[in-house]
């Protein structure tokens, strides 16, 4: 619109004063500076293309007593236009048969037909005259008008052959030629020509020479309007650009300040990414530096896949190592990552284009998120010892204190009067003690606990009345986290601070006895080592024992008033032969196969396998000393 202002003041040829009335105006309106400042500059080069216009058109007015056709020259703006309209000009005013005009190629270093007006032949059409060959080829090279009466045999021309050719298609015979000077230099040569042997007198030699002397003008002209017109246009996608540009910037600028605000009140990467999404669409996914997912936000969309993980992976190395995002298809992928550590990845799914603009967005977020997840790490740490120091305390077994213990860990989210369980977690390799200790941090403190790190163990006090199931948990989850197995051995459930050293001593035994057992990966307590559980159990709970051994058939006998106890005893004591047993009981053979069948629907098909065997006849043992 502000170019159309001033082309519209060019049109009308405006004084110079008219050219301020934009800027007067726009500066009254409160216009900002960057308007006006553009405002300025546009003023500035119209004012030129007016002082250039003026010039041209004062040469024009000088050779308007030889032209009628001035001012339409000096109307036109297109510069094919132009050169049409002289040529057909002078064919015209000179009544000949055909008019065509040249320019020079300064690179090739020859003149080419550029327009014909009453041309027949396409080879003359298409006609290239190196510098000096021929009449127009002359001209072009001396900068002087040369006529022939008849061409192809006039020797003051260096003829070719298919230059004559070409004339001799054509059917031309008297050729007069000027040259088109801009100063000093020759842009191109006029020519007019006859089919037939008709001199031209010096009259029309003047006459195509300042009509070739205006050509030139006019020709310059128009290349200066499209050079300005081009200028305008340049100037105004430069500054489409810059706007583009700015609200580019601002827009980051925006995501950036809303993304620190997000950290500056505590929020979490979900938060961040909420950010993103909202400013980018798609969907976001944050993983952790193991792939691990951490938050997905955005619009709705499949989890990635196993394979876009792996290539995630590749790709997100990638974006670390070039400091920028990274494109896999139609997700955007850009390392959250410290100088010399990689925490995790951004992915955003999106089937849209994403630009340079958008894409600093993606990589500010991975920058901000790195910052939260060393704020989060931070902050597990200091909080891990914290928790790891009082479960030191409450492991050394000291009675003193109890009281301040107590009062300890209920600062950290601990009640210690509630029941707890006792894990103790042993791992294959101590190169992998940090990670497991940074594991160990990271869930007690999600599931309200403690947790220390020695140096081939994981202590940790979970809440809880079902010690098996947590460490069956444990054992899982920190191998998983590892990447290798983990044996927990479990104890408990325990109130106060004085029963936590004990049962961490029973849970380091049942660990011991799972690894001997060849359960490694595995986790248990005491409970549920049968036998091997009663030897190392603090507190001997034989009724337990019996109850997970031979509860099923006890229960059966007090329900039903049977001897399947009695019928085991002395199937054991027989060295399981079914005759003497029938014999030590009074009864038939086949009673004492259906009562075996009987045990063996209670306890299982493999009761007499070795290892349920041998807790068999303890519990046996067991149970006759009780009664």
């Amino acid at each position: 619109m502000t170019c159309g202002v001033f082309l519209e003041l060019l049109a009308r040829e405006a004084s110079p004063v008219e050219f301020e009335g934009p800027l007067v105006q726009a500066r009254a309106e409160g216009a900002p500076p960057a308007v006006l400042e553009e405002l300025e500059a546009t003023k500035l080069a119209a004012l030129r293309v007016r002082t250039i216009m003026r010039r041209h058109a004062r040469r024009e007015n000088e050779l308007a007593a030889l032209f009628d056709t001035a001012g339409d020259l000096a109307g036109l703006r297109d510069l094919d236009a132009v050169l049409e309209a002289i040529t057909r000009r002078a064919r015209r005013l000179l009544n000949a048969d055909i008019a065509y005009l040249t320019l020079n190629d300064d690179a090739r270093g020859d003149t080419y037909m550029r327009v014909t007006d009453g041309s027949v032949s396409a080879a003359f059409r298409r006609l290239r005259l190196p510098m000096g060959t021929g009449l127009v080829g002359l001209v072009a090279q001396t900068a002087m008008p040369y006529n022939s009466d008849h061409y192809l045999v006039d020797a003051q021309f260096e003829h070719r052959g298919f230059i004559d050719d070409a004339v001799a298609e054509e059917g031309l015979v008297a050729i007069l030629g000027v040259p088109m000077r801009l100063g000093s230099r020759v842009i191109g040569v006029l020519t007019a020509a006859n089919r037939s042997e008709r001199p031209f007198d010096q009259e029309e030699v003047a006459l195509l020479g300042s009509l070739a002397a205006h050509a030139a003008i006019a020709i310059d002209n128009a290349r200066l309007l499209e050079e300005t017109r081009t200028a305008l246009t340049e100037l105004s996608a430069a500054n489409e650009e810059v706007k583009a540009r700015s609200a580019a910037v601002e827009r980051a600028a925006r995501a950036h300040d809303r993304m620190t605000a997000v950290v500056v009140r505590g929020g979490g990467v979900e938060d961040v990414g909420a950010v993103v999404t909202e400013l980018l669409g798609g969907t976001l996914h944050v993983l952790d530096a193991d792939g691990r997912r951490l938050a997905t936000t955005g619009a709705a969309a499949e989890p990635l896949g196993d394979d876009e993980l792996g290539g995630v992976s590749a790709s997100a190395h990638s974006a670390r190592a070039q400091g920028r995002t990274v494109r896999r298809g139609d997700l955007w992928i850009a390392s959250v990552s410290t100088g010399d550590e990689m925490l995790g990845t951004l992915v955003l799914r999106t089937a849209d284009e994403v630009d340079d603009a958008d894409q600093r967005i993606l990589e500010r977020a991975a920058l901000v998120t790195a910052l939260l997840l060393l704020f989060q790490r931070s902050a597990t740490e200091a909080e891990g010892r914290v928790r790891g120091e009082l479960l030191d305390d409450l492991l050394s077994g000291r009675r003193a204190g109890a009281e301040a213990l107590t009062a300890r860990a209920r600062r950290v989210g601990v009640d210690l009067g509630a029941p707890h369980v006792v894990l103790c977690a042993t791992y294959d390799s101590r190169e992998h003690r940090p990670r497991a200790a940074f594991w160990a941090s990271s869930f007690a403190a999600v599931e309200h606990g403690l947790a220390a790190s020695r140096a081939e163990e994981i202590v940790l006090l979970l809440p809880g009345d079902r010690p098996g199931d947590a460490a069956r948990r444990v054992a899982k989850e920190l191998g998983a986290s590892l990447g290798g197995s983990a044996t927990v051995g479990a104890a408990g459930p325990v109130r106060g601070p004085g029963g936590v050293a004990p049962a961490h001593r029973e849970a380091q035994r049942c660990a011991d006895a799972l690894l001997a057992l060849g359960r490694r990966g595995d986790g248990a307590g005491a409970s549920e080592l049968g036998f091997v559980g009663l030897l190392i159990g603090d507190d001997r709970d034989v009724t337990g024992f019996l109850g997970s051994a031979l509860g099923p058939v006890l229960d059966y006998d007090e329900r039903r008033g049977t001897a399947l106890v009695q019928t085991l005893e002395a199937y054991f004591g027989t060295g399981g032969s079914l005759s003497r047993t029938a014999e030590r009981l009074h009864i038939h053979v086949n009673t004492v196969s259906q009562r075996l069948d009987r045990i063996a629907r209670l306890l299982g098909d493999d009761w007499q396998a070795p290892e349920q065997a041998l807790e068999l006849q303890l519990a046996l043992r067991l149970h006759r000393l009780s009664r």
